[in-house]
């Protein structure tokens, strides 16, 4: 069996700085692709069922925050959406502030799974209103001649990931929810959304390491 070595050994001489952008692009790439795939081959409520019940792509979209939650009607959207676009740059500032500095890598990286994952939502929210007609009963087209379902900055979210593993009913003495169904994963969501989500969770489990050699 050839041994890993000499890659890793190549790996470690790349740059911190092109690992950081390759792994935003193959994030925005992929996110993208699928989303775009997920628009153009299903209409909205449609699902493919990948694993049984439990693994099921289905089509939805949002107009507000990950996991399919939402933010204040049309000015709550605009005023998110900026939001996303501020946050960003200056995610992407401190990133290359952080990589300029040599700290550690790890937490480049989770910023740079954040950084690809906010971006993701973004282009969603900029342009899809723009280059998609709507879902609604039937598959969207890309660039329809009579123009998009919205305006720049309206755009929605597209999720895809849905992961009802078991579902069943809160026992009737549990206050508020009691008898209740409840369904775990309820969310539905997208790549970006998991990038978004694996980087801050790195960042809180590593948090001591991480914050101690930035502090140096």
């Amino acid at each position: 069996m050839p041994s890993i070595k000499p890659l890793m050994s190549f790996l470690k001489k790349i740059p911190t700085i092109y690992k950081s952008i390759f792994l935003i692009l193959l994030v925005l790439t992929l996110d993208q692709a699928l989303k775009i795939w997920v628009k153009t081959h299903m209409f909205l409520g449609q699902e493919n069922h990948i694993f049984g019940d439990w693994f099921i792509i289905h089509f939805t979209e949002n107009n507000g925050m990950a996991f399919g939650m939402e933010f204040g009607g049309s000015f709550g959207k605009m005023l998110l959406s900026s939001f996303r676009i501020i946050a960003v740059f200056a995610i992407g500032y401190y990133i290359i502030k952080l990589i300029k500095s040599e700290k550690k890598t790890g937490f480049i990286y989770s910023l740079s799974l954040i950084f690809a994952g906010a971006v993701g939502n973004i282009i969603d929210s900029l342009f899809y209103g723009i280059i998609f007609n709507d879902s609604y009963y039937k598959i969207a087209t890309l660039f329809p001649s009579e123009g998009g379902y919205s305006s720049l900055l309206h755009g929605k979210v597209v999720d895809m990931f849905y992961f009802p593993i078991f579902s069943g009913h809160f026992p009737d003495w549990l206050p508020i929810w009691g008898s209740e169904q409840f369904i775990f994963f309820r969310p539905v969501f997208n790549l970006a959304d998991s990038a978004i989500t694996i980087g801050v969770f790195i960042i809180i489990i590593f948090q001591r390491s991480v914050f101690k050699k930035i502090g140096k």
